[in-house]
C-alpha cells in the first residue's frame, strides 16, 4: 500500500480527536508498520490512545502509545525555527553514536572466536540437523531478525565510513569528499577510531561520491575505506 494511502486512512481514524499537525509514516524495512500522529495538545493525543487502540487497520491491531520524542513540528511550535535546528543536530548526532556503537558490537561478535565445550559437544551429539527437521520449512518462532547487510541498503545522503587508516585524519576525509557536488561535512564520532560520516544534499550526490571514492586508496599504505550508506 502506498504511503499516501495510509496517511488519508490515519486522517479520517484519528481526526476526530483533535486537530492534527503532521502524519509520518516511512518505507524503510526498520520503520515499516510504524506512524506517528502529531497532534495540536496532549489531551487530543490521550483520547486516540485511549479510544482507537486495538482498532484493526489493515488487517492487524493498532498498538498506540506515546513517541520517545517530540516530532519537528511540535519542537518548531513551541520553540522556533532555530532551536528545531539544534534539535535535528542533537538527534543525528545521537543516531550516529547508535551506529558507531551497533558497528563496534557487530565487529566484536565477527572477532569473538566460536568454542564449544566438551559437556556441550556430547549433547549435541544425539541430536539431529537441522536439515533432517525438514529441508524448506520456515522459521516461525519469530527470534530471527531481518536484517539488510550494510551492502544492501538503500541509498541515503549520509555515507558511512569505516576502516580509514589512522593517518587519515577529517582533514583529509574533507579534501576527498568535498571534489564532489552537494559536499556538506565530514564528521567524525568522538572516541571511535576508524568511522566517520559523510553528508551530500541529495541521496544521488552521495551514490556518485560513494562509487568513486570506494576504489580510491588513502593513507599510509594505500588502504581503501569500507563505504556504506547510513541506515535509516
Amino acid at each position: 500500500m502506498k504511503i499516501d494511502e495510509i496517511k488519508q486512512t490515519l486522517q479520517w481514524i484519528f481526526e476526530e480527536f483533535g486537530t492534527i499537525v503532521q502524519i509520518i509514516a516511512k518505507t524503510n524495512l526498520k520503520a515499516k508498520g510504524q506512524a506517528f500522529i502529531v497532534y495540536e495538545n496532549v489531551e487530543s493525543a490521550i483520547r486516540a490512545i485511549d479510544e482507537v487502540n486495538g482498532f484493526e487497520i489493515f488487517e492487524k491491531p493498532m498498538v498506540l502509545d506515546f513517541a520517545r520524542s517530540k516530532s519537528d513540528a511540535t519542537v518548531l511550535k513551541e520553540a522556533g525555527e532555530k532551536e528545531l535546528e539544534e534539535y535535528k543536530k542533537r538527534r543525528q548526532a545521537e543516531k550516529e553514536r547508535r551506529q558507531a556503537e551497533e558497528a563496534a558490537e557487530a565487529q566484536k561478535r565477527l572477532k569473538r572466536p566460536a568454542t564449544t565445550t566438551a559437556s556441550e559437544a556430547a549433547g549435541l551429539a544425539g541430536r539431529p540437523t537441522k536439515a533432517s527437521r525438514g529441508a524448506g520449512l520456515k522459521n516461525t518462532s519469530g527470534t530471527t531478525a531481518s536484517v539488510i547487510p550494510d551492502e544492501y541498503l538503500p541509498p541515503n545522503k549520509i555515507l558511512f565510513l569505516r576502516e580509514i587508516p589512522d593517518s587519515m585524519d577529517q582533514d583529509g576525509l574533507t579534501a576527498l569528499f568535498s571534489q564532489f557536488p552537494g559536499f556538506q561535512e565530514v564528521r567524525m564520532v568522538p572516541g571511535r577510531k576508524g568511522i566517520a560520516f559523510v553528508e551530500y544534499d541529495t541521496d544521488a550526490q552521495a551514490t556518485t561520491a560513494k562509487e568513486a571514492t570506494s576504489t580510491v586508496p588513502v593513507g599510509e599504505g594505500g588502504r581503501f575505506i569500507r563505504i556504506t550508506y547510513q541506515r535509516q
